[in-house]
């Protein structure tokens, strides 16, 4: 529709462009006195309802930051990423991103890269927590698996299964947090008497390049690292690879070709144990798949 924009939708964008600080060309009626000061609280509360959204987002790193250092770098991230989604549940989504390109700038916004890692954990571990529901399989699914069917074996994982890179070692710093966050939860809910509890002591960041796994079982998130063998298997999974597949990558990761199968058997026991599978196949191949060409020629005449 080209013509005229109804008049109902021209005062919608007017106010929306008050609330966001721009020209609303005329279109709010001033009071008497000449203002439009009614509009300022929600000026106000708009950018202030967006900081608390990304706070509940990326909750260890705002604790990692401290309020002043964590709504600067909101105030920071809203001006360059405005809100585009109906929820604001995904406000925030490039943050990760944003952080990386402050640091690259150094400008203070992002005092250290150990940070930009608490930021990846955190989104990741919400995205968990969002993860579709799916069924989780138990060790007695794969207890009556043919021999013959096993090297055809397919691993479905749940879909809140994750690997995130990480560049520093934030496992510990993350714990700290976390404990203290609880610690002042149950003081806040006079569930303890403890005193005031003191800034947690964080270690000095130490870099480490590695995978972190991130699910969910039944109702709560789930983190730990992983070893790089493991790293590479479980991409292997997401991936559809066979369970014949995966031995083979173990033998040329370990190359030792002799253990490669306990070591798959054995991950497969903790993915079993820790929630990771929800599903099992077997990919049977096509039923000429080891045909010579001839073969082929001789079966098609």
């Amino acid at each position: 529709m080209n013509g005229p924009q109804p008049v109902l939708r021209q005062q919608q964008r007017a106010f929306a462009a008050a609330v966001l600080g721009r020209d609303s060309n005329g279109l709010l009626r001033a009071s008497p006195q000449g203002d439009t000061e009614p509009v300022q609280v929600y000026r106000r509360a708009y950018p202030a309802r967006l900081t608390g959204a990304l706070r509940d987002n990326y909750e260890i790193l705002a604790l990692a930051l401290g309020d002043d250092s964590f709504d600067a770098l909101a105030a920071a991230y809203l001006q360059a990423q405005p809100s585009r989604q109906p929820s604001i549940r995904w406000f925030g989504h490039a943050l990760v991103a944003f952080m990386d390109q402050r640091l690259a700038a150094d400008d203070g916004l992002v005092p250290h890269p150990a940070l930009v890692d608490l930021a990846r954990m955190d989104w990741a571990l919400r995205g968990a927590f969002d993860a579709a529901d799916a069924p989780v399989i138990e060790h007695a699914a794969l207890a009556g698996t043919a021999p013959d069917d096993w090297p055809t074996l397919v691993l479905q994982l749940h879909p809140s299964v994750q690997q995130v890179p990480l560049q520093w070692a934030v496992g510990a710093a993350w714990h700290a947090l976390r404990s203290a966050r609880d610690l002042a939860d149950s003081q806040l809910a006079g569930a303890t008497d403890t005193a005031d509890a003191a800034e947690p002591e964080l270690p000095a960041p130490e870099a480490l390049h590695h995978s972190l796994l991130v699910w969910r079982k039944g109702p709560d998130t789930q983190w730990r690292s992983l070893a790089e063998t493991e790293a590479r298997l479980l991409q292997a999974v997401a991936e559809g690879a066979r369970f014949a597949a995966l031995c083979e990558l173990a033998a040329s990761l370990v190359e030792q070709p002799e253990p490669a199968v306990p070591l798959v058997v054995a991950a497969l026991q903790q993915w079993l144990t820790d929630g990771l599978i929800s599903a099992v196949g077997v990919d049977d191949p096509p039923a000429n798949a080891n045909a010579t060409p001839d073969a082929d020629a001789d079966a098609a005449g």
